[in-house]
């Protein structure tokens, strides 16, 4: 079976990020294992750069993933709070931003790594429909049968905000429901929604979704993504080797093609 164009780009941009990185990247004289904690929409770039660094420089990485912010138990502040160990955190910018100022996560580790923004996908086969304009987006959003969106930083805005600058949130809120813990697309890949917002880097992946596009700069939110090393860390000299790879010039043909932004690196 012939590989997807998509896979075949995140294959070779994940063997030009190794081979870029392996000049860049110390060899650790003794491994450790490296705890991080990272938020859904930079989880598709992780991925592939994360088993990167480990290949070179011997660390292994124990990840736990989660929402930056809301009540699940699985949502970064919550885990912290509960005290499990982390070395690094990866999460919405203005989330980290909290936690900084709690003292939980050291001011001076903080990295810029993308930016993130809406999507919206559909069941695989469906019709795609225009979302090129906010009079597009609106007559999309009103004719719909079901929309689902995420509880993280995306969801919050489509809730709060969005809706409102399209003028039509009393006719979208009957049929409109915050998706909890689960990628969005998953729920729309089912059947269960006819359209699905959530940021882009976490629409793409989901097998059975459609990515549609983008909603329009007009009523788009954009989500900085960024990292930091919690306070008490135990290995904080790899975790902010782990946090420049990240944010590396060299690794951002990877990012990029998960569906982010890159940002430039500090």
């Amino acid at each position: 079976m012939a590989r997807s164009p998509l896979k075949s780009l995140f294959s070779k941009l994940a063997a030009f990020s190794f081979v870029a990185a392996s000049a860049t990247l110390p060899v650790a004289s003794h491994a450790v294992e490296l705890h991080v904690m990272s938020s859904g929409g930079f989880t598709a770039a992780y991925k592939i750069l994360g088993p990167k660094f480990s290949a070179q420089t011997g660390d292994t990485l124990d990840t736990a993933l989660g929402p930056s912010m809301g009540h699940a138990p699985e949502a970064i502040p919550n885990r912290l709070a509960r005290g499990e160990a982390a070395d690094v955190v990866i999460m919405v910018g203005y989330a980290l931003d909290d936690l900084i100022k709690q003292g939980k996560v050291a001011a001076n580790s903080r990295v810029e790594l993308a930016d993130s923004r809406i999507g919206m996908s559909v069941k695989a086969g469906a019709p795609k429909p225009d979302i090129g304009s906010e009079a597009a987006l609106r007559e999309t959003l009103l004719h719909a049968k079901s929309i689902a969106y995420s509880d993280s930083a995306s969801g919050v805005y489509i809730q709060n905000e969005m809706f409102k600058k399209l003028g039509i949130e009393d006719q979208v809120r009957p049929k409109a429901k915050m998706v909890p813990k689960i990628p969005v697309a998953s729920v729309v890949a089912n059947g269960e929604y006819e359209i699905g917002f959530q940021q882009v880097s976490e629409l793409l992946p989901v097998k059975g979704a459609e990515f549609v596009g983008r909603v329009p700069e007009s009523v788009q939110s954009v989500t900085r993504f960024a990292a930091g090393i919690p306070v008490g860390a135990k290995h904080p000299d790899e975790a902010r080797a782990l946090l420049r790879y990240l944010a590396s010039p060299d690794v951002q043909d990877t990012v990029r093609a998960t569906g982010l932004d890159p940002v430039a690196a500090h």
